[in-house]
């Protein structure tokens, strides 16, 4: 049995939808960032935590590629030109997008008020909106980021466009809003969100 340890509406949610696609069976522990039962786990006190098979794996990413790659799905062989590009576009979402989002929600109410400079949002605004119009731009014709199935990118993407819409951060590329439209009517997304 998979345990997760962690409050849905952070980026937990990428594991629990990954889950979900996956058909694992799993326990959702909804531990808040800094609680003991987390600290325990993960000295940081960050969440996502996963314990499998005994063993505590922490950080969405790297979760989300043990899951991957354990299944043998959501991704492709490691060694291969593929991987090589599907890891690509992970570092390039978790650089680009979830780090200008995580910047803000840091300068929103993450940080003590003290140590908050509301005046850099507009600025990771803009550099969120430049990241989404060269991920367009990058984009091919596969339904999905890596191309003609869903992977561990395209979980990122889908959790981090609906973290921006909740920070007001806008997606207007074409080609990247169809993307999130079709990665948001999956069915495993939904009954997350329900």
């Amino acid at each position: 049995m998979l345990e997760v340890f962690g409050n849905a509406r952070s980026r937990t949610f990428r594991v629990l939808w990954l889950l979900e696609e996956l058909g694992e069976d799993y326990v959702h522990i909804p531990a808040m960032p800094g609680s003991k039962n987390v600290k325990v786990l993960n000295p940081s006190g960050k969440i996502p935590v996963l314990i499998a098979d005994g063993e505590v794996i922490t950080d969405s990413s790297a979760i989300l590629h043990f899951l991957a790659d354990r299944s043998r799905r959501f991704t492709f062989p490691a060694g291969t030109r593929k991987r090589a590009q599907q890891d690509s576009w992970t570092h390039f979402v978790l650089d680009e997008l979830d780090a200008c989002l995580w910047a803000a929600a840091r300068h929103s109410f993450v940080l003590p008020e003290e140590r908050r400079v509301p005046a850099l949002k507009p600025t990771l605004r803009w550099e969120f909106e430049n990241s989404i119009r060269i991920l367009g731009e990058k984009l091919g014709t596969g339904p999905y980021i890596a191309g003609s199935h869903m992977t561990v990118p395209d979980i990122i993407l889908g959790h981090c466009a609906r973290w921006a819409e909740l920070a007001n951060f806008k997606i207007v590329e074409s080609n990247v809003v169809a993307l999130v439209n079709r990665l948001h009517s999956r069915e495993a997304y939904r009954r997350l969100i329900r």
